[in-house]
């Protein structure tokens, strides 16, 4: 993980990827991977009200699946819709949806055909760091102490554009 590069002060980072991510299993395998392995070295936390925070949680995702509308006679493209959904379960029905509804086909003037190249994947990840003791000096009538503190970290994944299409 040596290639993150941190952009601003909030220690957000943003990975550039040489290959693009090839489908939304293959991002969620992913995103998956580094909650699972945890490679920032993240602690969980417990709440005041007893609730238990993992490590590493999704904070927020979205995932949108595009459909190009072509006419069957000219090839030309004719009508595009994208939608963006919350969850790679919507992501999927919405796809299956798009693709499958004639209705829409035919109010577009066209076939639908689906545009994996300019479909996009979102995932921010909530990573806490392992508590940090600061140790601060003594001050006159007050006795020396230490004062925990947490930080928290997040990084970005998104699916660079264009990928080949699968067809």
């Amino acid at each position: 993980m040596a290639d993150f590069v941190q952009k601003t002060v909030n220690k957000s980072t943003i990975r550039d990827l040489t290959v693009p991510i090839a489908d939304v299993t293959s991002f969620n395998t992913i995103i998956e991977g580094v909650i699972a392995d945890n490679p920032f070295g993240c602690v969980g936390y417990t709440t005041r009200d007893g609730e238990t925070i993992a490590p590493i949680v999704r904070n927020r995702e979205h995932y949108t699946v595009k459909v190009n509308f072509v006419n069957e006679t000219t090839y030309k493209k004719v009508g595009t819709t994208s939608l963006q959904s919350p969850t790679i379960a919507a992501f999927n029905a919405n796809a299956s949806e798009a693709m499958n509804n004639t209705a829409l086909a035919t109010a577009m003037g066209g076939v639908a055909e689906r545009n994996f190249a300019g479909e996009s994947y979102y995932c921010q990840l909530s990573a806490t760091t392992p508590r940090v003791t600061t140790i601060t000096s003594p001050s006159p009538g007050r006795p020396s102490g230490s004062r925990p503190t947490r930080t928290t970290r997040s990084a970005t994944w998104s699916r660079p554009g264009p990928t080949p299409s699968p067809n």
